[in-house]
């Protein structure tokens, strides 16, 4: 039952309005909104985006999700839609970016509306072609979790239910938008995936076949790292770049380590470095710290009794540490 507003109740409610509308006109002056200020892609577009990969991808597991119009066909014009919609507006604002935007990956390009949506339509058709091959190498990341894990039971399972396949599925579409000159939405569909999973991604990375990633949370991967095929990782391992001066001397080179085929990296292990490579087969050891190359089949682990000793200063009776 609605109880009639008193006097007193609307007039706070006109000067509380009074004070909304003018504090939304200066953040709309400061924003450059009046300036006409371009279109950048819509973060719900892009997770509805995701969703129409997943369900096209392995229409026979998502079968019970929201349907499409005209069945799978549907679902793909609808993905082939969505992806020219979130391609127009990234490349539609590139000539409107303000200072402080760095647009290496774009170069000097500046496109008209027409050469805009005419490379968003191909570069769309080419991603659905691009489909099979992606259905490829994801059916080679389940049967790696399969095969790396006990607890998996089916591949409805792992497709279903594993972050770590769920942050692998959003990268290798990702990447292949990264490679096509449009790193700002690949970028916000691996924070999808980041955001959903705690598994961090970044588009730009060179994700060989048959990755499993176990658990995942805390997994973060860089830019420029590069992994071969069949690598497993566990939660909280960090493929890292050292700490760098500041300025954009860096930005183009490799800042994040290379692991050959069949590495594993346990739980919480780091590594760092654009010039260390782990060796096909080795074996990063949990919480390990790894700023030097290691050989291919070496086994590295911490001897956390020798790092507890040298932690532990001895002090004399009655002493007080400084």
């Amino acid at each position: 039952m609605n109880t009639p507003l008193l006097d007193w109740q609307k007039d706070k409610q006109t000067v509380a309005l009074t004070v909304a509308f003018a504090v939304a006109a200066e953040l709309h002056g400061l924003s450059g909104l009046e300036r006409g200020a371009p279109s950048l892609p819509d973060p719900e577009q892009i997770s509805l985006t995701l969703d129409l990969f997943r369900r096209v991808l392995f229409a026979e597991v998502y079968s019970g999700a929201r349907p499409c119009a005209e069945g799978l066909a549907g679902c793909a014009h609808e993905l082939y839609e969505r992806l020219v919609l979130l391609l127009s507006a990234e490349w539609s604002a590139q000539p409107g970016r303000e200072d402080g935007q760095r647009g290496e990956m774009y170069g000097d390009r500046t496109m008209a509306a027409a050469d805009v949506a005419q490379t968003a339509h191909e570069t769309a058709v080419s991603v659905l072609e691009h489909l099979p091959q992606l259905r490829l190498d994801l059916e080679a990341d389940v049967q790696a979790a399969l095969d790396g894990d006990p607890a998996a039971r089916s591949r409805a399972e792992i497709i279903l239910c594993y972050p770590g396949f769920f942050a692998i599925a959003t990268h290798r579409l990702a990447h292949t938008l990264w490679l096509a000159a449009a790193p700002l939405v690949a970028r916000m569909m691996t924070e999808q995936a980041h955001h959903r999973t705690g598994i961090d991604l970044h588009p730009g990375a060179r994700i060989g076949p048959a990755l499993f990633i176990d658990h995942g949370t805390g997994v973060v991967v860089g830019e420029t790292a590069v992994m071969g095929a069949r690598c497993r990782l566990y939660q909280g391992v960090t493929l890292g770049a050292r700490s760098i001066p500041k300025g954009d001397a860096m930005r183009t080179q490799k800042r994040h380590p290379t692991l050959e085929d069949d590495v594993i990296i346990y739980a919480n292990a780091t590594i760092l470095g654009g010039d260390v490579v782990i060796g096909k087969g080795a074996i990063i050891g949990g919480n390990s710290w790894v700023t030097t190359s290691v050989p291919a089949g070496a086994r590295l682990r911490v001897d956390v009794a020798a790092r507890v000793a040298d932690a532990v200063v001895m002090m004399p009776d009655g002493a007080q540490p400084e």
